[in-house]
């Protein structure tokens, strides 16, 4: 089964440039989720293999929108920013060993499988506004801002309702809808870093850089709410 996922990073890596080859790569990568899916027989987001191979695929499919979009000169470059940032992700899974154990009793509910897969979606949808707004820095393309802008209201949609499903879940869990755990308390402060993205882009075209780069530390932000914190710190969150 892990061919498939191999050749999903090689075909992002060498040949997302094309459309086609992206669609490829994309249906590769969710053809090795939905069977290991299957084999587990409830979605893999447990460990930092499925995680990471969750957010990768979730990279290229919240991407699919933006590659078929209309903006000039950007397709080609995009489609290929895109599916290096999915290889990237699908490549560190690798090392990791699958964990094949049924959910714990504290992780069997529909809530814990949406607020995780809402969250990947949202992380996704901020990378690929990360990647817009560095190249609206490189060439100035203002639709490119548009797009980027777009990215984040979508994902920061994603974003409220994961903590929203997140919320019910803990209270399943644990009797109560908040923890004063490091996830959570990263997870609010990336919330508040959208809230004045979202804002900042109402300043006017003088602030253009500005939201660009905001774009790309969101991401950043992002990244150290799902990876580091993990890693870095004891929580009741784990990957």
């Amino acid at each position: 089964m892990k061919w498939l996922l191999l050749t999903s990073i090689v075909l992002y890596l060498f040949g997302s440039y094309k459309r086609p080859v992206f669609v490829a790569a994309l249906l590769a990568e969710l053809v090795y989720l939905g069977l290991r899916g299957a084999e587990l027989g409830r979605l893999p987001l447990i460990g930092p293999q499925d995680t990471l191979v969750f957010f990768s695929a979730s990279i290229g499919l919240m991407a699919l929108p933006f590659i078929f979009s209309k903006t000039p000169r950007t397709s080609a470059s995009f489609s290929w920013g895109t599916g290096c940032m999915a290889a990237l992700f699908a490549l560190l899974a690798l090392p990791f060993p699958t964990l094949n154990m049924p959910l714990p009793p504290v992780l069997k509910t529909y809530w814990f499988e949406l607020h995780v897969a809402l969250a990947f979606f949202a992380y996704a949808l901020f990378g690929v506004g990360a990647l817009l707004g560095g190249m609206f820095l490189f060439n100035k393309e203002k639709a490119l801002l548009d797009l980027q802008y777009k990215s984040a209201l979508v994902g920061y949609s994603f974003f409220s309702a994961s903590m929203v499903s997140g919320g019910i879940w803990g209270y399943y869990a644990w009797g109560t809808y908040w923890l004063w755990t490091p996830k959570e308390l990263w997870t609010s402060i990336l919330w508040l870093f959208y809230s004045l993205y979202l804002h900042l882009r109402l300043k006017g075209p003088q602030w253009e850089r500005g939201v660009a780069w905001a774009g790309i530390v969101g991401f950043a932000a992002a990244l150290f709410t799902y990876l580091g914190v993990s890693m870095l710190m004891k929580s009741s969150h784990s990957f």
